[in-house]
């Protein structure tokens, strides 16, 4: 489904993303990982568009995304739940939901995905009416996880989801990820929280410093003592 081949981004007047290549297959959940600053974000916001990279290529159903518009590539069935959230304040839940849903033509199929991700997200159909920004943090995620489907993406990218959450939120919208993967959907994650992303990931690279260093399924990257030591904190065992 995704293909990025040697990718090279610059960000900030510096190299963020330095030869990166990775396989995204339809139905997956990959996770991307690596303390802040890796390039974890900038490969996410090159994906979506939103920067142009300086060399590589990003092939999404065989076609090179690279210089296209970013409402283009959401048209083609992209959809990014951004660091941070970037929820409107000042509108209500579900004007927030059918932002997300501006390029559906077919009102009706606007209202039946908006019927779909109230299914999803009880609590957004309770507060549908309550401005979005008096929400919780974790109901404000569930809230941009919810408008990025509104757009019935193929291929969802979040950035790390788990910032800045309790942790009974944390499981929560990592249990709402393996349901959104089971209904259908393609799923790029990008997380510091190492451990519960493999923990849900078919596959995982690890990043650093805009390179990629290891790969392999969730479960085996769990396990490895490298990937232990590095992004997981565990201390290497020694003799």
């Amino acid at each position: 489904m995704l293909d990025v081949k040697d990718l090279v981004v610059n960000y900030g007047g510096i190299q963020a993303v330095k030869g990166v290549s990775f396989r995204v297959q339809t139905g997956e959940i990959v996770a991307l990982i690596g303390a802040n600053g890796a390039g974890k974000s900038t490969i996410l916001k090159t994906i979506s568009g939103l920067l142009r990279p300086r060399s590589g290529t990003i092939l999404y159903e065989d076609k090179n995304i690279v210089g296209m518009a970013a409402a283009k590539i959401v048209k083609m069935g992209i959809s990014q739940v951004p660091e941070g959230r970037h929820i409107f304040a000042g509108l209500t839940v579900s004007e927030n939901l059918q932002m997300g849903a501006f390029g559906l033509k077919d009102k009706q199929v606007a209202s039946d995905q908006l019927a779909v991700v109230y299914d999803r997200f009880p609590v957004l159909k309770e507060r549908r009416n309550q401005d979005a920004a008096t929400l919780s943090g974790g109901e404000q995620q569930m809230l941009a996880m919810g408008r990025a489907l509104m757009a019935r993406p193929k291929l969802l990218l979040l950035d790390e989801p788990s910032m800045g959450l309790s942790p009974i939120f944390i499981q929560e919208i990592f249990d709402i990820i393996t349901k959104i993967k089971s209904q259908g959907t393609t799923i790029l994650l990008i997380e510091q929280n190492a451990k519960q992303a493999l923990a849900v990931a078919d596959r995982g690279y690890g990043l650093a410093i805009g390179t990629l260093k290891l790969t392999g399924t969730g479960t085996d990257l769990l396990a490895d003592p490298a990937v232990q030591a590095t992004y997981l904190g565990a201390q290497p065992a020694t003799s």
